[in-house]
């Protein structure tokens, strides 16, 4: 019986170590996890050069002529890098990925991580509001697998008990 054990988990292992290796595992060394948008906002003159790794949802997205502009409502992350979206966002900052990125993607209502530097604070809107958005040159995006996504590539191994009748 020991020795069965010792076999499964070991031909088991595999698995469930490929099914918890999720996420981006952007590079945290150097990163201030205290700063938010919000923060940040409040306090420009000290945003350039700020190396950070945040995410969340997409509120929107547009192509501008050499690059990509993702408005971002920011959430704490996760263990895994993963916006934490059941949390109160932390203020809303912009992506400006150079180049273009699929809008039908990188929509809004999709989850990102952003691994950059804050360039600056820049001045902008919310509906008829003012407001100051932290503006990050990503060194990496990660988009994040819808929940549909998910369902169709997550591993489809079921543990339980069941009865079987037959005539």
């Amino acid at each position: 019986m020991n020795r069965t054990f010792k076999l499964v988990a070991l031909l088991l292992s595999p698995l469930l170590l490929a099914a918890c290796a999720t996420g981006p595992g952007f590079d945290t060394a150097g990163v201030d996890r205290e700063l938010t948008p919000q923060r940040l906002s409040a306090v420009a003159d000290v945003a350039e050069d700020e190396q950070v790794v945040w995410g969340g949802i997409i509120v929107a997205s547009k192509n501008l002529e050499d690059r990509t502009r993702l408005e971002v409502l920011a959430y704490p992350l996760d263990r895994s890098q993963r916006p934490r979206t059941a949390q109160s966002p932390q203020g809303r900052f912009i992506v400006e990925h150079p180049g273009y990125l699929e809008t039908a993607d990188y929509g809004p209502g999709r989850s990102l991580t952003v691994a950059g530097v804050v360039d600056e604070v820049v001045d902008g809107r919310i509906g008829e509001a003012a407001y100051r958005y932290p503006r990050v040159k990503p060194d990496d995006l990660y988009l994040w697998p819808q929940a549909s996504e998910v369902q169709r590539t997550s591993p489809r191994v079921h543990f339980g008990v069941g009865i079987i009748l037959t005539n």
